[in-house]
């Protein structure tokens, strides 16, 4: 059965109850990438947050029909192509290849529905057809304009008078300065397709409009997107959809906050302040990303620094950690009973384990705020890190802590965190940390293996100078009887 949620409204700028066309399902359409370059981590934010709602409305028991488009024909991929000196449509697979890529890396759900414009040009023609025939569009010189005024709502969605806007679109032929394209006439050295007004390509805000009606109809539950594309981008789609299909384009309205740089300035590639995704995955886990974009509401702006994704890792860490010592623990003892002669430390590892769904799932069904429900589980991994110091914990602890493994273990169904087992988190963690440092596996483990010899021959002095350069590296090591162990400092130990 599916619960009850609410989320903010873009459109009517508070938090609102979701009512979904059909009971029980949600279509939810999403912009995508438009394909001239490599996917940054401003990018990560808005996949994340969206692959990450999907994720939990499943796991609430909504059936969701979640698409997200590509955007393979444009000003962008065209100029781009031609200052290379490559075929605009080959150059746009190129980078459709090195997404997929990117989201198998980022560890992103696959969409039910991945539609393309060049895929969608037929819908495209119908639904500027129809508004030339409603008197919502005009032709001029092979091309076809949206003629705003004739739309009485224009502007509600972004708060923006139609007096003060103007559109990119260049002003031939267009009679209102606020018109925007939805058919471009070819020019030399641009792909083009026939149409009733010659040969041409869609405008940008048509192709979502068109693959949106085609994958989830006249009207959809949710469209979400970058706050960015408020405006110009979703305002026209609601205008040319209402208009062309006379129903309500979107019950709802979804929009991140954008990453941003030094002085608030968004991340861009036209502002070359981009760091790529892969550069980013490079040197840290998915989930650390994942869990740096999750943190903070998603409707706020999210500040980027060169100790965000360490700050992330080190909390990403403490998770695993946690959840290492709890799977840890033995006994099969009463709780009541264990309860009582381990301590005010293993009642609170009880409580916050027995109260950990309620309150895990309030906060992400009121505005899907993760911030508050991460701060819910990073509570739940302080109670059981202080409680693993217990003495008895590791021997009798196993049924306190059972609530909490299971919390845990719930964030890779609801959040897409915590999905390793923890010797796995902790080798890639090892692999990517050691090559950020310019250090190597094979170096730390050839120093290890010195400091066991120096053991080995009772030179004591030499095994204390080894683990303390090994410790100043960050490499904290665990004799245990089996032999050695080693991991990685990612957090200042104090299970705080």
């Amino acid at each position: 059965m599916a619960h009850p949620i609410r989320i903010y409204s873009t459109l009517e700028r508070k938090i609102v109850d979701f009512a979904p066309i059909e009971e029980g399902k949600i279509g939810l359409y999403i912009c995508g990438m438009t394909v001239y370059d490599h996917a940054h981590i401003g990018h990560g934010r808005f996949l994340i947050i969206f692959d990450s709602f999907v994720r939990y409305l499943r796991n609430r028991g909504w059936d969701v029909t979640y698409v997200r488009n590509f955007t393979d024909v444009d000003d962008k991929i065209i100029n781009r192509a031609n200052e290379l000196g490559e075929d605009p449509f080959e150059f746009a697979e190129k980078y459709i290849t090195a997404f997929g890529k990117d989201s198998s890396d980022m560890g992103l759900l696959a969409p039910d529905r991945e539609p393309r414009v060049t895929q969608s040009i037929d819908i495209i023609q119908a639904m500027i057809k129809k508004m030339v025939e409603k008197g919502h569009a005009y032709t001029s010189e092979g091309s076809v304009w949206f003629n705003v005024r004739s739309y009485p709502d224009y502007g509600h969605l972004s708060g923006q008078k139609i007096d003060e806007m103007r559109s990119a679109d260049e002003a031939k032929g267009k009679k209102d300065p606020a018109d925007f394209a939805l058919w471009k006439a070819v020019k030399p050295g641009e792909p083009s397709w026939d149409s009733p007004w010659g040969p041409g390509r869609p405008g940008w805000h048509i192709e979502c409009s068109a693959m949106a009606l085609d994958t989830l109809g006249e009207t959809i539950d949710i469209h979400g997107g970058g706050l960015d594309l408020v405006f110009p981008h979703h305002e026209n789609e609601v205008a040319q959809s209402t208009c062309a299909n006379g129903a309500r384009y979107a019950r709802h309205w979804m929009h991140n906050g954008l990453l941003t740089m030094g002085g608030g300035q968004k991340m861009g590639k036209s502002l070359g302040n981009v760091i790529n995704i892969q550069v980013a995955l490079s040197k840290f886990p998915a989930e650390a990303l994942r869990l740096y974009y999750l943190q903070n509401q998603y409707r706020s702006p999210l500040p980027w620094s060169e100790e965000a994704l360490p700050a992330a890792l080190s909390m990403l860490s403490r998770m695993y950690d946690a959840l290492e010592k709890a799977e840890a623990m033995q006994g099969a003892e009463p709780i009541d009973q264990l309860v009582v002669d381990l301590g005010e430390d293993a009642k609170r590892v009880v409580e916050l384990g027995e109260g950990f769904a309620e309150r895990f799932h309030a906060a992400l069904d009121e505005d899907f705020n993760t911030a508050q429900a991460l701060g819910v589980v990073f509570e739940l991994a302080r109670a059981v890190n202080r409680f693993a110091n217990h003495k008895k914990a590791k021997k009798r602890g196993g049924p306190v802590v059972a609530g909490a493994i299971a919390a845990l273990r719930s964030l890779a169904p609801n959040l897409g965190l915590l999905q390793m087992d923890v010797e796995a988190f902790q080798e890639e963690v090892k692999d990517k940390r050691l090559a950020d440092m310019g250090l190597s596996r094979e170096a730390v483990e050839g120093k290890i293996q010195a400091r066991n010899d120096a053991r080995s021959a009772k030179e004591w002095a030499k095994s204390d100078e080894l683990r303390l350069e090994l410790e100043k590296i960050g490499v904290l090591l665990n004799d245990t009887a089996e032999g050695v162990t080693w991991r990685l400092r990612l957090t200042d130990e104090s299970g705080s």
